[in-house]
């Protein structure tokens, strides 16, 4: 049996981070802000295992440390829609029968936050890693494992799905089959001619 896996922000999530300070800084404002303090990288930091008042300790600026520090508590106003079409096909694959996991590069202060937001994604699931939770991020092959070794399933029964090509090149190099998420449409084409739709 194929077991498919999904990524989760801009997949089934709509992440949207400059939402957390744009009421009062305004959209452009919000990403002059990101992009002085090397959001992305920080962000990804914390994905890793760090936490946000550690990435706000680095920062100089101490009205921008402040800033960073409270995204966590923003982080609600940062995820505010499901993207529907692609749960309709998590819903159809359930349907059907299919096995649903995830993998996420996701801080566990902020995966916390998202859950309180979409409930869905602590129920929907049979297995979930985090790579917050355990300090590795895709694309390592070792989270690809940690996710074979939890559901205990081999990399060759799972279809991973995500909307960074890098990430699908971790996950075949980890021995998964791999579709490069570019639109809810192309990925039910994709996964119907595997024939799990």
């Amino acid at each position: 049996m194929k077991h498919v896996v999904f990524d989760i922000g801009g997949i089934l999530i709509d992440w949207q981070p400059h939402l957390a300070w744009s009421d009062e800084l305004g959209r452009a404002g919000a990403e002059a802000f990101m992009d002085r303090v090397g959001f992305e990288k920080l962000n990804l930091a914390c994905d890793a295992g760090a936490t946000f008042a550690q990435a706000a300790a680095e920062i100089a600026d101490p009205e921008d440390a402040a800033r960073l520090n409270q995204y966590v508590e923003r982080y609600a106003r940062t995820v505010p829609a499901k993207l529907m079409e692609t749960w309709d096909i998590l819903y159809a694959l359930k349907d059907a029968g299919v096995p649903i996991h995830a993998i996420t590069n996701w801080s566990a202060e902020t995966w916390v936050e998202g859950c309180k937001v979409h409930p869905e994604l602590l129920e929907v699931f049979e297995t979930t890693v985090v790579s917050g939770e355990i300090g590795v991020i895709k694309p390592s092959i070792e989270i690809y494992s940690r996710l074979c070794e939890r559901a205990g399933i081999a990399a060759e029964e799972c279809i991973f799905t995500d909307d960074g090509l890098h990430n699908c090149v971790g996950a075949k190099a980890a021995g998964m089959d791999a579709i490069h998420f570019t639109g809810a449409a192309a990925l039910r084409a994709q996964l119907e001619a595997r024939g799990v739709l």
